[in-house]
């Protein structure tokens, strides 16, 4: 599979730097040049897609919310 286009502006390639399995969710922790960015995804996906650690992955972030909180 490769993606062609997508319409998702925040884009972050990174690996993956570990995986907290679930037996229905899992998280899953990206390693970033700007951080590390974390997705809670199907075990499912997990297993169908192949990700493990060391795996290079593409970070799409689509949200319609975003809080702020001052520090």
């Amino acid at each position: 599979m490769a993606i062609h286009a997508i319409n998702v502006r925040n884009q972050f390639r990174g690996r993956i730097k570990e995986i907290v399995p679930g037996p229905v969710v899992s998280e899953v922790d990206v390693e970033t040049g700007f951080g590390i960015v974390t997705s809670v995804i199907t075990t499912r996906s997990i297993n169908e897609l192949g990700l493990q650690v060391g795996t290079e992955v593409l970070a799409l972030v689509k949200s319609t919310e975003v809080s702020i909180a001052k520090i």
